[in-house]
């Protein structure tokens, strides 16, 4: 085959472009494009752990901003329960202090009320003691023509009236 006994001839010319090809990609992608792509590279590995320690503060910052305002809410919530605890109290002792007032009135009028039924109780009993008395006075002297005393007819009716 004649492509084979050309091979010799051309194997030394071959070898020798393809090293000068290859020195020549190595040359300029390994000696001129390589160092700016690691340079960008540490660059940006460097910005990520940058922005990584920074998110780190920041979120140490925040955490602490919470438990700073979760104290402070404690707080509050404490002096509101406080609030509400002596308000409820003065509220307590108010209504205490109306119904006591209101208690001393109702038996104040109850009392009143007590006395005047007692006076009318007392009044209505005398007058139904003297009309019974005038009424036995009548009876009697139109049923058996006696006549009886005012006092004695009194004295008969308060008689049947402390008996029944």
């Amino acid at each position: 085959m004649p492509q084979i006994a050309q091979l010799a001839d051309t194997y030394a010319s071959q070898i020798f472009w393809l090293l000068l090809c290859f020195g020549v990609v190595f040359f300029v992608i390994g000696r001129g494009m390589l160092p700016g792509v690691v340079s960008t590279i540490d660059q940006r590995n460097k910005q990520i752990a940058d922005d990584l320690a920074a998110a780190e503060a920041a979120r140490g910052a925040a955490d602490a901003e919470e438990q700073a305002w979760r104290i402070a809410e404690g707080k509050q919530r404490a002096e509101a329960h406080a609030l509400i605890a002596a308000a409820k109290a003065d509220a307590a002792r108010a209504t205490q202090a109306s119904l006591d007032a209101a208690s001393a009135r109702i038996d104040e009028t109850t009392t009143a009320a007590e006395a005047r039924i007692a006076t009318a109780r007392a009044a209505a009993l005398g007058e139904v003691e003297g009309v019974a008395a005038e009424a036995a006075q009548d009876i009697a002297s139109r049923l058996a023509g006696l006549s009886v005393s005012a006092e004695d007819a009194r004295g008969a009716v308060q008689g049947v009236l402390a008996h029944g």
